[in-house]
Protein backbone atom coordinates (compact mmCIF):
# COMPACT_ATOMS: atom_id res chain seq x y z
CA UNK A 1 0.00 0.00 0.00
CA UNK A 2 1.12 3.90 -0.97
CA UNK A 3 2.13 5.45 2.48
CA UNK A 4 1.02 9.18 2.76
CA UNK A 5 3.53 11.69 2.61
CA UNK A 6 3.33 13.29 6.08
CA UNK A 7 5.46 16.01 4.92
CA UNK A 8 5.25 18.80 7.93
CA UNK A 9 5.21 16.02 10.58
CA UNK A 10 2.86 18.60 12.62
CA UNK A 11 2.09 17.17 16.06
CA UNK A 12 -2.17 16.83 16.27
CA UNK A 13 -2.05 14.90 19.44
CA UNK A 14 0.49 14.87 22.30
CA UNK A 15 0.44 12.68 24.90
CA UNK A 16 3.17 12.79 27.78
CA UNK A 17 3.62 11.15 31.01
CA UNK A 18 -0.17 10.06 31.39
CA UNK A 19 -1.11 7.55 34.60
CA UNK A 20 -4.36 6.55 34.72
CA UNK A 21 -5.61 4.21 37.32
CA UNK A 22 -8.44 2.42 38.74
CA UNK A 23 -8.20 1.81 42.37
CA UNK A 24 -4.81 -0.11 43.50
CA UNK A 25 -4.86 -1.42 39.44
CA UNK A 26 -2.23 1.18 37.25
CA UNK A 27 -2.99 0.94 34.31
CA UNK A 28 -0.71 3.55 32.19
CA UNK A 29 2.51 4.65 33.85
CA UNK A 30 4.28 7.17 32.12
CA UNK A 31 2.43 6.88 28.71
CA UNK A 32 3.87 9.10 26.17
CA UNK A 33 2.47 9.28 21.78
CA UNK A 34 2.43 11.78 19.78
CA UNK A 35 0.24 11.89 16.23
CA UNK A 36 1.31 13.80 13.43
CA UNK A 37 -0.98 15.54 11.06
CA UNK A 38 -2.32 13.12 8.54
CA UNK A 39 -1.86 9.73 9.31
CA UNK A 40 -3.99 6.96 10.17
CA UNK A 41 -2.14 5.27 13.26
CA UNK A 42 -3.22 2.33 14.54
CA UNK A 43 -3.18 1.52 18.57
CA UNK A 44 -2.78 -2.43 19.71
CA UNK A 45 -1.97 -3.87 22.80
CA UNK A 46 -3.41 -6.94 24.62
CA UNK A 47 -6.34 -7.12 26.79
CA UNK A 48 -6.15 -4.77 29.73
CA UNK A 49 -3.56 -2.81 28.22
CA UNK A 50 -5.58 0.60 28.72
CA UNK A 51 -5.96 1.14 24.24
CA UNK A 52 -9.91 2.93 24.63
CA UNK A 53 -8.26 4.32 28.34
CA UNK A 54 -5.80 6.37 26.26
CA UNK A 55 -8.58 7.35 23.76
CA UNK A 56 -10.94 8.31 26.72
CA UNK A 57 -8.41 10.53 28.25
CA UNK A 58 -7.44 12.35 25.22
CA UNK A 59 -11.18 13.13 24.44
CA UNK A 60 -11.43 14.08 28.04
CA UNK A 61 -14.30 11.16 29.55
CA UNK A 62 -11.78 10.04 31.31
CA UNK A 63 -9.19 12.60 33.88
CA UNK A 64 -5.56 10.96 34.35
CA UNK A 65 -3.99 10.75 37.36
CA UNK A 66 -1.09 12.48 36.22
CA UNK A 67 0.24 13.64 32.56
CA UNK A 68 -0.71 16.26 29.73
CA UNK A 69 -2.76 15.81 26.98
CA UNK A 70 -2.69 18.78 24.44
CA UNK A 71 -4.55 18.27 20.42
CA UNK A 72 -4.43 20.90 18.26
CA UNK A 73 -1.75 22.23 20.62
CA UNK A 74 -4.18 23.20 23.39
CA UNK A 75 -4.20 21.73 26.32
CA UNK A 76 -7.37 19.80 27.45
CA UNK A 77 -6.93 18.92 31.10
CA UNK A 78 -8.04 21.16 33.64
CA UNK A 79 -9.49 23.43 30.86
CA UNK A 80 -12.98 25.68 31.52
CA UNK A 81 -15.37 23.75 29.88
CA UNK A 82 -16.62 25.76 27.42
CA UNK A 83 -12.54 26.48 25.99
CA UNK A 84 -12.80 22.67 25.94
CA UNK A 85 -15.34 22.67 24.01
CA UNK A 86 -13.98 24.52 21.19
CA UNK A 87 -11.67 22.01 20.67
CA UNK A 88 -13.76 19.17 20.63
CA UNK A 89 -15.55 20.37 18.00
CA UNK A 90 -12.88 19.50 15.60
CA UNK A 91 -13.04 16.22 16.18
CA UNK A 92 -15.01 13.12 15.56
CA UNK A 93 -15.82 9.50 17.82
CA UNK A 94 -16.94 6.36 16.21
CA UNK A 95 -17.32 3.98 19.78
CA UNK A 96 -17.36 0.74 19.97
CA UNK A 97 -20.48 -0.68 18.51
CA UNK A 98 -21.72 2.80 17.37
CA UNK A 99 -23.31 3.84 20.25
CA UNK A 100 -26.27 5.32 18.68
CA UNK A 101 -29.22 6.52 19.87
CA UNK A 102 -31.52 4.15 20.06
CA UNK A 103 -34.82 6.01 20.17
CA UNK A 104 -33.28 8.22 17.61
CA UNK A 105 -33.44 8.04 13.69
CA UNK A 106 -29.75 7.22 11.97
CA UNK A 107 -30.28 11.08 10.41
CA UNK A 108 -31.75 12.04 13.96
CA UNK A 109 -28.47 10.60 15.87
CA UNK A 110 -26.44 12.24 12.86
CA UNK A 111 -27.92 15.62 13.85
CA UNK A 112 -27.43 15.31 17.57
CA UNK A 113 -23.68 16.85 17.59
CA UNK A 114 -24.92 19.78 15.53
CA UNK A 115 -28.02 20.41 17.65
CA UNK A 116 -25.28 20.37 20.38
CA UNK A 117 -22.77 23.14 19.03
CA UNK A 118 -24.96 25.14 16.14
CA UNK A 119 -28.15 25.39 17.88
CA UNK A 120 -29.55 28.36 15.71
CA UNK A 121 -29.52 25.48 12.24
CA UNK A 122 -33.06 25.19 11.49
CA UNK A 123 -34.61 21.83 10.77
CA UNK A 124 -34.40 21.96 6.66
CA UNK A 125 -30.97 22.63 7.29
CA UNK A 126 -30.33 19.44 9.37
CA UNK A 127 -31.83 17.28 7.42
CA UNK A 128 -29.61 17.96 4.68
CA UNK A 129 -26.60 17.82 6.20
CA UNK A 130 -27.85 14.73 7.60
CA UNK A 131 -29.03 13.03 4.49
CA UNK A 132 -25.45 13.92 3.17
CA UNK A 133 -23.23 12.58 6.50
CA UNK A 134 -25.49 9.31 5.75
CA UNK A 135 -24.68 9.47 2.15
CA UNK A 136 -20.74 9.95 2.48
CA UNK A 137 -20.51 6.86 4.50
CA UNK A 138 -22.33 4.62 1.92
CA UNK A 139 -25.31 3.81 3.63
CA UNK A 140 -28.78 4.67 0.83
CA UNK A 141 -30.89 7.27 1.88
CA UNK A 142 -33.78 4.97 3.00
CA UNK A 143 -31.56 4.24 6.55
CA UNK A 144 -31.94 7.99 7.13
CA UNK A 145 -35.35 7.60 8.85
CA UNK A 146 -34.61 3.89 10.23
CA UNK A 147 -33.65 2.88 13.70
CA UNK A 148 -30.65 1.57 14.89
CA UNK A 149 -32.59 -2.00 15.62
CA UNK A 150 -33.32 -1.99 11.94
CA UNK A 151 -29.86 -2.01 11.12
CA UNK A 152 -27.54 -4.56 10.47
CA UNK A 153 -24.15 -4.40 12.48
CA UNK A 154 -22.22 -3.08 9.57
CA UNK A 155 -24.88 -0.19 9.22
CA UNK A 156 -25.15 0.86 12.97
CA UNK A 157 -21.11 0.96 12.28
CA UNK A 158 -21.34 3.76 9.13
CA UNK A 159 -24.33 5.29 11.30
CA UNK A 160 -22.11 5.70 14.04
CA UNK A 161 -19.25 6.92 11.12
CA UNK A 162 -21.93 9.40 9.61
CA UNK A 163 -22.76 10.86 13.32
CA UNK A 164 -19.02 11.29 13.99
CA UNK A 165 -17.94 13.29 10.81
CA UNK A 166 -21.52 15.73 11.36
CA UNK A 167 -19.03 18.63 12.18
CA UNK A 168 -16.86 18.26 9.62
CA UNK A 169 -13.82 16.87 11.90
CA UNK A 170 -10.70 17.53 11.54
CA UNK A 171 -9.53 14.57 13.29
CA UNK A 172 -11.47 11.34 14.00
CA UNK A 173 -11.43 8.57 16.57
CA UNK A 174 -12.44 4.91 15.67
CA UNK A 175 -12.84 2.44 18.63
CA UNK A 176 -12.69 -1.30 17.26
CA UNK A 177 -14.54 0.14 13.71
CA UNK A 178 -14.53 -3.83 12.31
CA UNK A 179 -15.02 -5.66 15.57
CA UNK A 180 -18.29 -7.82 15.29
CA UNK A 181 -18.25 -7.64 10.98
CA UNK A 182 -17.19 -10.38 8.50
CA UNK A 183 -14.00 -10.44 6.66
CA UNK A 184 -15.60 -8.55 3.60
CA UNK A 185 -17.95 -5.88 5.71
CA UNK A 186 -14.47 -5.08 7.58
CA UNK A 187 -12.32 -4.89 4.54
CA UNK A 188 -15.33 -2.37 2.94
CA UNK A 189 -14.90 -0.50 5.96
CA UNK A 190 -11.49 -0.58 6.12
CA UNK A 191 -11.79 0.96 2.03
CA UNK A 192 -14.30 3.31 3.10
CA UNK A 193 -12.02 4.99 6.07
CA UNK A 194 -8.93 5.35 3.74
CA UNK A 195 -11.38 7.15 1.33
CA UNK A 196 -12.62 9.66 3.55
CA UNK A 197 -9.18 10.16 5.10
CA UNK A 198 -7.99 10.77 1.63
CA UNK A 199 -11.03 13.50 0.63
CA UNK A 200 -10.90 14.98 3.81
CA UNK A 201 -7.30 15.18 5.06
CA UNK A 202 -8.54 13.89 7.99
CA UNK A 203 -5.85 12.25 11.28
CA UNK A 204 -7.27 9.51 12.58
CA UNK A 205 -6.79 7.33 16.20
CA UNK A 206 -7.80 4.13 15.25
CA UNK A 207 -7.67 1.29 17.57
CA UNK A 208 -8.00 -2.00 16.68
CA UNK A 209 -6.96 -5.62 16.94
CA UNK A 210 -7.27 -6.16 13.49
CA UNK A 211 -4.12 -7.09 11.45
CA UNK A 212 -5.88 -6.44 8.03
CA UNK A 213 -6.52 -3.11 8.99
CA UNK A 214 -3.14 -2.56 10.14
CA UNK A 215 -1.80 -3.40 7.17
CA UNK A 216 -4.31 -2.30 4.74
CA UNK A 217 -4.64 0.93 6.27
CA UNK A 218 -2.37 3.03 8.88
CA UNK A 219 0.57 4.49 8.50
CA UNK A 220 1.95 3.83 11.55
CA UNK A 221 1.18 1.36 14.44
CA UNK A 222 1.68 2.07 18.39
CA UNK A 223 2.12 -0.78 20.70
CA UNK A 224 0.81 -0.28 23.98
CA UNK A 225 1.94 -2.79 26.62
CA UNK A 226 4.33 -2.37 30.14
CA UNK A 227 1.56 0.24 31.28
CA UNK A 228 2.90 2.36 28.25
CA UNK A 229 3.66 2.82 24.20
CA UNK A 230 6.80 0.26 24.00
CA UNK A 231 7.00 1.41 20.14
CA UNK A 232 5.70 3.75 17.88
CA UNK A 233 6.37 3.18 13.82
CA UNK A 234 5.38 1.30 10.43
CA UNK A 235 4.96 -2.41 10.39
CA UNK A 236 8.37 -3.34 9.24
CA UNK A 237 9.95 -0.88 11.88
CA UNK A 238 7.87 -3.03 14.56
CA UNK A 239 8.84 -6.09 13.34
CA UNK A 240 12.94 -4.95 13.70
CA UNK A 241 12.27 -4.98 17.21
CA UNK A 242 12.56 -8.13 19.15
CA UNK A 243 9.68 -7.32 22.19
CA UNK A 244 8.05 -10.43 22.45
CA UNK A 245 4.66 -9.41 22.04
CA UNK A 246 5.43 -7.40 18.99
CA UNK A 247 6.77 -10.35 17.60
CA UNK A 248 4.06 -13.03 18.82
CA UNK A 249 1.36 -10.49 17.17
CA UNK A 250 2.96 -9.77 13.96
CA UNK A 251 4.68 -12.69 13.28
CA UNK A 252 2.05 -15.12 15.28
CA UNK A 253 -0.02 -17.00 12.47
CA UNK A 254 -3.02 -14.56 11.95
CA UNK A 255 -0.22 -11.89 11.61
CA UNK A 256 1.63 -13.94 8.35
CA UNK A 257 -2.12 -14.63 6.28
CA UNK A 258 -2.68 -10.68 6.95
CA UNK A 259 1.39 -9.93 5.70
CA UNK A 260 0.37 -12.00 2.74
CA UNK A 261 -3.00 -10.66 1.80
CA UNK A 262 -1.40 -7.15 1.99
CA UNK A 263 1.66 -8.14 0.00
CA UNK A 264 -0.84 -9.59 -2.59
CA UNK A 265 -3.15 -6.11 -2.62
CA UNK A 266 0.39 -4.51 -3.50
CA UNK A 267 1.06 -6.58 -6.24
CA UNK A 268 -1.98 -6.10 -7.87
CA UNK A 269 -2.05 -2.70 -7.18
CA UNK A 270 1.70 -1.78 -8.38
CA UNK A 271 0.30 -4.10 -11.86
CA UNK A 272 -2.89 -1.88 -12.29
Amino acid sequence: MARLNIADGETIIHVEGLKNSFGEQIVHDGLDLDVRRGEIIGVVGGSGTGKSVLMRSIIGLQTPDQGNVEVFGEPMIGREEYEAQQVRKRWGVLFQGGALFSTLTVAENVQVPIREFYPQIDGQLLDEIAAYKVAMTGLPPEAGPKYPSELSGGMRKRAGLARALALDPQLLFLDEPTAGLDPIGAAAFDALISALQKTLGLTVFLITHDLDTLYAICDRVAVLADKRVIAVGTIPELLALDHPWIQEYFNGPRGRVASEAAQREAAKDNRG
